[in-house]
Order: C-alpha cells, then sequence, then structure tokens
C-alpha cells in the first residue's frame, strides 16, 4: 500500500468514524472503498459530448459531398 494524507471536513471525520464502527473496518478502508466506488463510476460514465463531436464530423463529412472518395493519399499522412 501507498501512503497518502488527505484533508477532510470535521463532519467527514465524524460520519467516517461513525461508519467505521458500525460496519467493523478501519477508516482507511472505508476512504478505500469509496475511491474505488467513485472512480469505477467514473471511469464507465459515457461522455456526452463524445457522441456530438462524432455526429457532427460525420456529418460535416456527409455535407462536404465527397462521393465516397477521399482527396488524399495515404502517404499524405506521415511527416517528412
Amino acid at each position: 500500500m501507498i501512503r497518502k494524507q488527505l484533508y477532510i471536513e470535521p463532519r467527514q471525520v465524524a460520519l467516517l468514524k461513525k461508519r467505521a464502527r458500525a460496519e467493523g473496518v478501519s477508516e482507511a478502508e472505508l476512504v478505500r472503498r469509496a475511491l474505488d466506488a467513485h472512480l469505477s463510476q467514473v471511469a464507465t460514465r459515457p461522455d456526452p459530448a463524445a457522441w456530438e463531436r462524432e455526429k457532427a464530423f460525420l456529418t460535416g463529412r456527409r455535407e462536404a459531398g465527397r462521393g465516397g472518395r477521399r482527396n488524399w493519399r495515404r502517404e499524405d499522412l506521415y511527416d517528412r
């Protein structure tokens, strides 16, 4: 384990102590569980703006009327 220090509000200290006693685990264990729960939710939460960016890109490509043909060569993608 890696030691970390953090500052929490006095009300959080009281709630943390109470919950740790009730569950029979250490305060540190509760903090680890809370971090795991939060980080797993954040990691799986979709980015709502990502689809809008993709949709705008695809719409722009369609409106450009390229007819399915590209106007570049593979070699153009590489730095010379």
